[in-house]
Order: structure tokens, then C-alpha cells, then sequence
């Protein structure tokens, strides 16, 4: 009998060992999208919540993100972050439409091809890509060759942190929390991981998450943003990487007026 308890103890602790992962990113065939129109990239997206996409997003496109590091000297989890961030985990209009993952403009000299998107201002150029691989290279090349960018190298590539930050001050979005989403998605998924590291540089997965941080949170479960004072569905739209069309499709809104408190649905 006191063997048998034993073994029984045994396989409860293999059992319990064997929970959910926290990464997936160590998953080493992710789920492909066969048909890749819009409309059936759309369908397989919607089939998961937005956690699930984005642990879709980091097994597809985490490798990619290593061996940019490698040659570029970029953290692999400061790439990864932003490609999350600006393409909404591979669902944002530019990544399905031009494979934009980082919301680079076309800016002066570029010769590829480009597409128009509302951002800070109307009917913005964009960069077009090929496919998700050139627009992670298109990004490494970004950084390595813009000057504003150049005090970033001079930082250890595991410290994110740091990297974060920098890219923030350098002016690569104007959102002034730009640099805290990006930790906060490093140390959300262990993106850490990637660069190499044993541990994040900071202990903030145990803080306590400002008001901002758990409304943040609630949409990403309910897909629902409650409208403050000063929004328009123009700043909405932007905030979110949505278009205020598809805004207005997805609430049945006819025109642009909307009240504070109102819930908007921003993803369907």
C-alpha cells in the first residue's frame, strides 16, 4: 500500500509539472494559415482570443526575430514586442494588407512599394512588403541605418529595458507609453527568453497594475473599450490599429457621434 501511495504521489507531481506553458514560443509548429486572403486570415484570427493570437504570433515569427538579433545586434524580445504592439499580433489592417509589422512609413527614399493609412494624420504612407520576413529585415535595417536610432546599440541586448525606453525618447511612436507596453508585453510572454536571459530585469509581473494597466487588460477580455471624455472614433481607431469604418461596422454607428461611457467593440 505505501508503494502504491507513492506512485499515485508521483504522478500527481508529473501531472501537475505538465500545466499550461507561460511561453509558447518554444511550440516548434505553430498553426498555418492555408488560405491567406484577408477574409480567411480574418476567420482564423477570429477562431481565437486575442491571448491566443498572440502566442500564434510569437511561435510564427519568434525564429525570425532571433536571427534578425544575430545579425543585427536587435533584442529579439524588443522586435517581437513591437511587432505585437504595431500589427495587434498579426491582425492590424497593415499587416494584413502589406505585411507591415511595425508601422514604418515610407519616409524619404524609400522606392518599394506602399500603401495609405489614417494614423497620426489622414491617408499616411506606409511601406509595403512582400511578405512578414521583409518587413522584420526592413525593420532591422530601419534601426541600424537611421542616426536617432544609433545610441540604442550601445546598450546590452538583453537589457530591454533599456532598449525600450530608448526607442520612446528616439521618437519611434508617439505614444508616450510606447516604451511601458513594450516591457509590459516582454515580461507578460518571457520574451526575455529570446535575447537569452535566465530572468527579466525587472520584477513588475508581481506589481500592482495601474488603473490604465487593468482597463488595458479588460479589453483584451471583453473586446470592448468604454468611451472617455475628449475620444472621437478617429482617436479610437488609432489607438487600436482599427479603421474608423470598421469601427463604425462593427458598433451598426451611422454617423461619428458617440457619448462617454459608451462601450465600443474593437475587435469582432
Amino acid at each position: 500500500m505505501r508503494y502504491y501511495r507513492l506512485h499515485i504521489l508521483i504522478i500527481l507531481i508529473f501531472i501537475s509539472s505538465c500545466g499550461v506553458k507561460k511561453v509558447s514560443y518554444r511550440d516548434k509548429s505553430p498553426k498555418k494559415i492555408k488560405n491567406k486572403s484577408v477574409k480567411a486570415v480574418n476567420r482564423f484570427f477570429n477562431s481565437m482570443t486575442n491571448e491566443q493570437r498572440t502566442h500564434w504570433y510569437v511561435n510564427t515569427y519568434s525564429k525570425i526575430a532571433i536571427d534578425e538579433m544575430k545579425k543585427f545586434n536587435i533584442p529579439a524580445s524588443i522586435t517581437m514586442a513591437q511587432g505585437i504592439l504595431e500589427s495587434n499580433s498579426g491582425k492590424g489592417s497593415l499587416a494584413l494588407k502589406s505585411n507591415n509589422h511595425f508601422g514604418i512609413k515610407c519616409h524619404k527614399g524609400w522606392k518599394g512599394k506602399r500603401v495609405y493609412h489614417d494614423d497620426d494624420a489622414k491617408g499616411e504612407c506606409f511601406r509595403k512588403y512582400k511578405n512578414p520576413e521583409k518587413s522584420y529585415r526592413d525593420h532591422s535595417i530601419f534601426l541600424n541605418t537611421r542616426d536617432r536610432y544609433n545610441f540604442l546599440f550601445k546598450y546590452n541586448k538583453k537589457n530591454y529595458v533599456k532598449w525600450a525606453k530608448g526607442l520612446s525618447k528616439a521618437g519611434y511612436a508617439t505614444d508616450p507609453k510606447y516604451a511601458d507596453k513594450l516591457i509590459s508585453i516582454i515580461e507578460r510572454y518571457e520574451l526575455w527568453k529570446l535575447d537569452g536571459s535566465k530572468k527579466p530585469l525587472n520584477k513588475s509581473r508581481e506589481r500592482k497594475m495601474s488603473k490604465k494597466q487593468k482597463q488595458n487588460d479588460l479589453i483584451q477580455k471583453t473586446n470592448l473599450y468604454v468611451v472617455k471624455k475628449g475620444d472621437t472614433l478617429y482617436s479610437i481607431s488609432r489607438k487600436y490599429n482599427i479603421s474608423v469604418q470598421e469601427l463604425k461596422n462593427l458598433n451598426n454607428i451611422k454617423d461619428s457621434n458617440i457619448s462617454v461611457g459608451q462601450p465600443i467593440k474593437i475587435i469582432n
